[in-house]
């Protein structure tokens, strides 16, 4: 290919040259093509030395330089991966340069005109390739083309970035790179002449981890289901470690959800000082993980990107200091978080700003940046390092918050005038006072109505509705519930109120000590980034609920069958008002999110969510629940609590090691954290108790579950050793847990289910909600965020791998029994059919992936491959996978298994089909063939059948003496001939048959299963048209079989032997009944010679039909003077047996049957002549007349059944034999592995190590 140009100094250093002008050189890389050995050992080094170094010389070996004759400076102009290629470009320049460049005389002149020569070329090409700038240096562009040519990979596959390291294959290290891409991991090193390759598919990683050991202290373990795989010596093990838990994260999601990688085009383009080697992919997955630890930190949306974050101080009013830390700026929200941990936070929405001004800098504040917001608090910033385009880049999306703003208020139907507002905020953005001031003028005043429309939603909290109060109890503590409110309304006007308000650790020690009653829905929805998601999205949980008001399916079938068990005891949930709100919030929840829809749990959650929260507010607090701060918690298979519940197993091992083992053994730890961890304590704690926990929950995420639940075990560390049995371990847990109570609360006592259960068991005394808590903390507060979710990463691998194997065996379990394959094939075949559902999902596919990969199916049905993804499946494992009908096999067989007709199959329908084809006896496997041949309504891409005239290649050439026989082939106008118009007369003889031989066939079909027979006979007759596809079917099915010739001659017998017995058939069909009724009483009917009827077939025009019967006796010849009359009439068996060919003749290889000829001629060009080989006259095309238009004309009274088709075929030991061949499966899956991970086979003088592909 054509290069820009690069400089060479030494130009013969490690090159070779073969071709040399004045101008050009061409240069091959030593060592690489020695056909001689003449290089040697050096090649070896050379390219061991390649590898090791990253040079392009690996794969492009050829190179042409351009040098002036005066200068010792070589230019890069072009390099080849092969030599024919760098060839062409050799001879390009001979042709059309090296006569021009004799004409300069400056040498300086000549340098120019070719470098401009060069970059015209490149950028020709580019222009009629369509190929795009994009931020990828060239160094990366060449580890593209390394990547792909490696592996084998298409390009489809992005490579992200590839590092330095070693493979440890065994004791012995090899030193190589490390390639990573969004599918795969890869590894290829060479060295001395040894070539070694790896490649594993993410999907296929069940841990990944960092290992250190004496000698290599800095080590990364990867394991798959069969293989451990180590590397070491990394330049930056971090960042590299960093980026493969991406990826594999990346591959787990779509193991889990179908979610596949999509870059995102937005990011903005590269610097020029940017470092080498950083890929588009590798800057976008570096801002994903930015994006989403900035979410994460601040509770933002999920669609909430970072632009960027810088260092600066933030003057805090309540302390009279400035605290160092950073601000962060996205496309909605201003952010900024102390250095020092739970100092100070704080979070600005964008469309709560008025004004942002850069003051004046001194000495004691420089580059201050103050912003406004619209409750009239002030914030300063200060020490930003470009307070410039920091402030530029906050009024751009400003601008962009405000046209959001004032579309959102249109469309919810505002009266107020946008054009004023836009006017006024416009002329904020851009004032240029002296004070360099940005205004936004807002409306305070105006108010969205979120509640406007007809939908039935509730106003107000359930709790104010129905709040009962005992009078013994109410002066104490209400007393001490008011100084709680009070408390809080003096934090607020310190650290001031709503979404802007400071959060320091002054914020949580009140959180810790219990929220209000009365103030838990606002500090909820604050604290869970609920506020600004319902901000950002006026009436949009209305619309949900008019929308799913009267909808039916099964998640709303799941939540009419849960309501009545929410809550039960609380009077809120007696009622139908308590009822209805929490049926439309879990059903507009479903409805917005049916990849979720109802989980258990989820209306225990809720129903405390609408006690304190107004039913909008509660609906998008459960969306805070479920899709943020509980991931993937309440999915159909519960993946994110049982991510959880492995780090809670991890974090007891690390915290309380002295009972770790005791809970291993009694299982306890599986049990207690999914009810513990689903319901944030709500289930297994007293209301009062465990709202309290949840109050804790929305300021400090999930930690404090984990704290808590620690804390739970260690206080019981002594009952729970003394435990025999996983049900007095849960005794003990639940007896605690319904001890705690909360003596602040002014709620009366509500019932627990635990506080029902009564033993022998002495009862525990109370325990304090709060001191539990604050014990929780002292302990194990040291837990981070940041370290759960390093170790949710791990767990969320083995989970989810354990998930794909227990549905692998739960569908082997099922069909089993179904099938001829043993447990470990149906395993195989399971990892070979999902590996083809991900990999068009990889690569593309004709269907969507969501339409193909449902989680929430059945197991049999999760993964289903639509046509495409089948006929590759069809290549590599069906034994009748040859011939030019492959496709059309393919395409019959997928619509035979496609019982509901959607255009996907399941993994039964894929195994039944091909048990039958591998593994069936002689009757099934001809069963299989005989139903994807009676199919209806045939694909409209495929053709008819080309005509009888082409049957008659199939039926009436070389036959056996004792079938149908080719008299002879008259050609009366050659003229007429080349016309393209050619009739046919057929003519069969008398069937020598006796009553006897028809009762052997019957006799060998009365030996067949009964059940199967009766299945059998519930099969349609086979029609003409689909007889002749089924011939060329089986003609093709031959065509790599070492015993193709006497499979052909047997197939030429069976299809003649049916084409009589079709004929027998509709001469019955045609008799009058007394005919039938006196034929039958003599047993098996003879044909008359001269009764029977000649077809005479019509060619006039390409795919039509017509078909004329005349009589024996007077053969009408049609349109005598277009058409050419071809009779077939009736031989003796000498002629016909003259037609065979002997066995001689088939050994000679520069020959070839009449069979192949004529099953090959049809899918060739479309004219036909007579030929002679050896002995035979057969019909074949002709490559030097005019084509003749096909035009068929079919009998429709003819047809065949299963039983006779089966009978004629058990007549021929060859076909027979052919049928009952074993398949070897595992040897085809084997096979099957490579093809699929590589595209292609590997050859095995390569050490090549490609990780198993399982389920």
């Amino acid at each position: 290919m054509i290069v820009c140009l690069d400089r060479v100094y030494f130009p013969n250093v490690l090159w070779d040259t073969e071709r040399a002008n004045p101008f050009f050189l061409l240069q091959r890389r030593k060592g690489h093509d020695d056909v001689h050995g003449i290089d040697g050992i050096i090649g070896l080094l050379v390219g061991t030395l390649d590898v090791v170094l990253d040079s392009s010389a690996r794969v492009a070996p050829y190179r042409i330089l351009y040098q002036t004759p005066d200068s010792l400076t070589y230019w890069t102009i072009a390099c080849g991966g092969t030599r024919r290629e760098v060839t062409e470009h050799w001879e390009w320049l001979e042709v059309n340069l090296l006569q021009t460049l004799s004409i300069f005389e400056n040498e300086n002149d000549i340098t120019t005109f070719v470098k401009g020569k060069i970059q015209g070329i490149i950028a020709e090409y580019n222009k009629i390739n369509g190929v795009k700038e994009d931020d990828d240096t060239d160094k990366f562009k060449e580890a593209i083309v390394k990547f792909h040519k490696l592996f084998g990979m298409p390009d489809e596959e992005k490579l992200v970035n590839y590092y330095s390291c070693s493979y440890w294959k065994g004791r012995v290290p090899r030193q190589g790179w490390m390639y990573l891409s969004i599918n795969h991991l890869c590894f290829y090193s060479f060295l001395l002449g040894k070539e070694a390759k790896l490649v594993i598919r993410w999907v296929d990683i069940t841990q990944l981890e960092k290992t250190a050991t004496l000698l290599l202290p800095d080590m990364i373990k990867v394991s798959t289901r069969s293989s451990e795989h180590f590397f070491s010596v990394f330049l930056n093990i971090s960042e590299t470690f960093k980026l493969m838990e991406q990826l594999a994260n990346i591959a787990m999601r779509q193991l889990l959800d179908n979610e596949g990688f999509e870059q995102d085009r937005t990011l903005p383009k590269l610097k020029k000082k940017s470092p080498k080697k950083v890929s588009a992919l590798k800057r976008d997955l570096d801002a994903r993980a930015k994006s989403e630890h900035y979410r994460a930190l601040f509770r933002l949306p999920k669609d909430e990107k970072l632009d960027g974050h810088t260092d600066c101080t933030l003057w805090t009013p309540f302390s009279k200091r400035h605290i160092v830390g950073q601000m962060f700026v996205s496309t909605n929200y201003i952010c900024f978080t102390s250095k020092e941990e739970n100092l100070c936070s704080l979070i600005i929405p964008l469309r709560e700003v008025t004004i942002v001004e850069k003051a004046d800098s001194s000495s004691v504040l420089p580059s201050p940046l103050s912003i406004s917001t619209k409750n009239r608090m002030t914030f300063l910033f200060a020490n930003l390092k470009d307070r410039d385009f920091l402030v530029q880049r906050i009024s751009d999306f400003l601008q962009q918050t405000t046209l959001k703003m004032y579309f959102d208020k249109d469309i919810s139907g505002s009266n107020s005038s946008i054009e004023e507002e836009a006017d006024s905020r416009a002329t904020g953005f851009v004032s240029c006072s002296p004070h360099h001031r940005l205004r936004v003028e807002v409306n305070r005043d105006r108010h969205v109505n979120l509640n406007g429309n007809s939908a039935p939603t509730a106003t107000q909290t359930l709790m104010t509705m129905y709040r009962r109060r005992s009078p013994e109890e109410f002066n104490p503590k209400l007393a001490k519930e008011f100084l709680k409110e009070q408390a809080w309304k003096v934090h607020f006007a310190e650290y001031g109120q709503g979404i802007c308000m400071y959060r320091t650790q002054k914020t949580r020690d009140l959180v810790l000590k219990g929220i209000p009653e009365r103030m838990r829905g606002e500090l909820w929805l604050l604290f869970s980034g609920a506020i600004n998601e319902m901000a950002t999205h006026p009436g949009y949980y209305e619309e949900l609920v008019e929308k799913s008001m009267g909808q039916y399916n099964l998640a709303t079938e799941e939540i009419e069958r849960d309501l009545h068990r929410s809550l039960p005891e609380h009077p809120a949930f007696q009622n139908e008002i308590g009822i209805s709100a929490l049926r439309r919030v879990l059903t507009a929840y479903a409805f917005r999110n049916p990849n979720i829809g109802y989980c258990q749990a989820m209306n225990i959650v809720t129903s405390v969510l609408l006690l304190y929260a107004k039913e909008e507010e509660a609906f998008w607090l459960l969306v805070a629940l479920c899709e943020r701060m509980l991931p993937d918690y309440y999915n159909t298979r519960v993946v994110g609590a049982l991510v959880d519940q492995g780090v809670f197993e991890e974090l007891a091992h690390d915290y309380v090691p002295q009972l770790y083992d005791c809970m291993q053994d009694l299982g306890v730890i599986s049990t207690i954290s999914l009810s513990w961890f689903l319901t944030l304590f709500l289930s297994v704690m007293p209301f009062e108790s465990a709202v309290v926990v949840v109050d804790c929950f929305f300021y400090e995420g999930i930690k404090v579950i984990f704290q808590l639940a620690l804390a739970v075990l260690e206080a019981n560390v002594d009952k729970l050793l003394n435990c025999k049995d996983d049900g007095e371990a849960m005794t003990v847990l639940g007896k605690y847990l319904d001890s705690v109570s909360n003596k602040d609360s002014t709620l009366p006592p509500i019932p627990h289910l635990h506080s029902l259960v009564t033993d022998d068991m002495e009862p525990y005394p109370e325990v304090d909600v709060f001191a539990l808590i604050a014990s929780s903390y002292q302990k194990f507060g040291s837990i981070r965020a940041d370290l759960i979710e390093q170790m949710r990463f791990k767990q969320r691998l083995k989970v989810i791998q354990t998930l794909e194997d227990t549905t692998k065996r739960n569908v082997v379990r099922t069909i089993v029994t179904d099938t001829a394959f043993n447990i470990d094939e149906l395993e195989e075949l399971y990892a070979l059919f999902k590996a083809e559902h991900l990999t068009s999902c990889y690569w593309g596919g004709t269907s969507s992936s969501t339409e193909r990969h449902d989680p929430s199916l059945p197991y049999l049905e999760q993964y289903r491959i639509d046509f495409q993804q089948f006929k590759s499946m069809f290549i590599l494992l069906f034994p009748w996978a040859c011939g030019t009908h492959t496709d059309i096999m393919a395409f019959r067989l997928f619509r035979l298994l496609d019982n509901n007709g959607d255009g996907l199959i399941n993994f039964r329908e894929f195994v039944s089909g091909l048990s039958a084809a591998c593994h069936g006896d002689l009757t099934e496997k001809l069963k299989l063939l005989y139903r994807m041949h009676i199919l209806p309504d045939l694909s409209p891409d495929q053709e008819e059948p080309d005509s009888a005239f082409e049957a008659t290649q199939y039926f009436f050439e070389d036959i056996a003496p004792e079938c149908s026989h080719v008299a002879a082939i008259e050609l009366k106008s050659k003229k007429r001939t080349e016309e393209g118009f050619v009739a046919v007369s057929l003519k069969t003889a008398k069937v020598k048959k006796t009553s006897q031989d028809n009762r052997n066939y019957l006799r060998i079909w009365a030996q067949e299963n009964q059940s199967k027979q009766k299945e059998a006979k519930e099969l349609t007759k086979l029609n003409q048209g689909q007889f002749i596809e089924l011939c060329k079917t089986m003609y093709s099915m031959f065509s790599e079989d070492p015993r193709e010739q006497e499979l052909y001659q047997a197939t030429a017998a069976v299809t003649s032997l049916l084409l009589e017995i079709g004929d027998m058939g509709k001469l019955l069909s045609l008799q009058p009944p007394e005919d039938a009724s006196s034929h039958s009483s003599k047993g098996t009917p003879s044909i008359v010679h001269d009764k029977k009827p000649i077809q005479t077939y019509q060619y006039m025009q390409p795919e039509a039909f017509s078909t004329n019967n005349t009589s024996s006796d007077n053969t009408e010849e049609i349109n005598s003077d277009q058409m050419e009359e071809v009779k077939l009439e009736d031989s003796s068996p000498r002629a016909c047996s003259s037609m065979l060919i002997s066995d001689d003749e088939t050994k000679d290889d520069s020959s070839m049957s009449s069979y192949s000829v004529l099953s090959a001629g049809s899918h060739e060009d479309d004219k036909l002549q007579c030929e002679d080989i050896g002995d035979d006259t057969i019909l074949v095309r002709s490559r030097h007349q005019a084509a003749l238009p096909v035009s068929t004309s079919l009998d429709q009274d003819w047809a065949v059944t299963f039983e006779q088709f089966l009978a004629s075929l058990l007549t021929e030991p060859a076909l027979v034999r052919y049928f009952e061949k074993p398949v070897s499966m595992m040897a085809r899956i084997t096979n099957a592995k490579n093809v699929q991970m590589m595209g292609k086979g590997f050859p095995s003088t390569s050490d090549y190590d490609i990780a198993t592909i399982s389920g």
